[in-house]
């Protein structure tokens, strides 16, 4: 009998193109979003809800009750923000037999707060930009500057600035800010599969072009030294599933040479990609979810495979929405 999976967060690429992939692999979907606009939520044959944001009181109450009614077999989340809400509701989950693989506590607050997570890089000597909070702003770095959300996603209220003095200015815009040196070099990120005793199967992709902090234009490539550093960090986090890392790779060579820039315990927005290298990325990670054993030989992939992302419509409709 097909899975029945619940996926979070289907307005967002990862969620979307998580959905539609299971699709393809025979599950039943059932497509969730905060938005009631959101484009995952009109894909064909998918059971569409709308569930209140992570951060309302409601959530929680929401998840369960759509559980209780529609009995998923398992949920899959691509939403960092509900993270530590599902965590918290993992027993009542289990006994409405809905399984889950999420990752521990730790692990999502060395992910989703940027501070932590450049702290716990540096305690395990991993490359990471500096660091600092706004109090701390006359330690930050010479040069370019970025300021950013210590808890975003998706790029949003990034801004690069040339002096302290510009961002002290945008800290007091950005929500809860860090300021960290800018990093160039070619970007890229690792899709990664970790399995329950901790091996890690790591796909790499360059971000060739980024719109919104997604990757619309990837290529996949090999670097030894690329794939240890993001192992590193994946041991570092104590991440566990499906999840990503980004960083940069600097023109010059030695122990500064691979800079890791962030991480997420979920899928990236730009998977596909790793997908249509050969990886069986989502199909070992349905073995994972549901405890059975992770065929990593089944991760390798061919490098120079690039994937282009475009805007599809799904559907049009007449009439004023209500």
């Amino acid at each position: 009998m097909a899975k029945r999976i619940l996926v979070t967060g289907a307005g967002g690429a990862p969620g979307f193109d998580l959905a539609r992939s299971l699709q393809r692999l025979g599950c039943k979907v059932l497509a969730a979003d905060a938005d009631p606009y959101a484009a995952g939520l009109l894909l064909p044959e998918v059971t569409a809800h709308v569930l209140p944001p992570a951060a309302d009181a409601a959530y929680r109450a929401a998840v369960l009750r759509l559980c209780a009614q529609a009995r998923p077999d398992a949920i899959l989340s691509t939403v960092e923000r509900e993270l530590p809400q599902l965590i918290g509701l993992r027993r009542p989950l289990t006994d409405l037999g809905v399984i889950t693989w999420l990752p521990t506590r730790e692990a999502v607050t060395a992910c989703g707060d940027k501070a932590r997570f450049a702290a716990v890089l540096a305690e395990h000597g991993v490359p990471t930009p500096r660091t600092v909070l706004p109090d701390d702003l006359d330690r930050a770095p010479d040069g370019l500057l970025v300021i950013k959300p210590r808890h975003g996603q998706g790029a949003k209220d990034v801004h690069v600035c040339r002096t302290r003095e510009q961002a002290r200015v945008l800290c007091e815009l950005v929500p809860a800010a860090i300021v960290q040196e800018h990093v160039s070099g070619r970007e890229f990120t690792a899709d990664c599969l970790v399995d329950r005793a901790g091996r890690a199967s790591v796909i790499l992709r360059y971000r060739l072009l980024v719109k919104g902090g997604l990757a619309v234009v990837s290529r996949t490539f090999t670097d030894a030294e690329a794939a240890e550093r993001v192992r590193t960090t994946l041991t570092a986090t104590g991440i566990t599933g499906a999840c990503c890392v980004q960083g940069f790779i600097r023109d010059e060579e030695g122990l500064g040479r691979i800079v890791i820039t962030e991480a997420n315990a979920r899928v990236a927005g730009g998977f596909p990609a790793s997908v249509a290298a050969g990886a069986d990325y989502v199909g070992q990670y349905l073995r994972g979810l549901f405890r059975q054993d992770i065929h990593h030989d089944r991760l390798t992939y061919k490098p120079d495979v690039t994937l282009t992302r475009y805007v599809e419509t799904l559907t049009t409709s007449e009439g004023t929405a209500r």
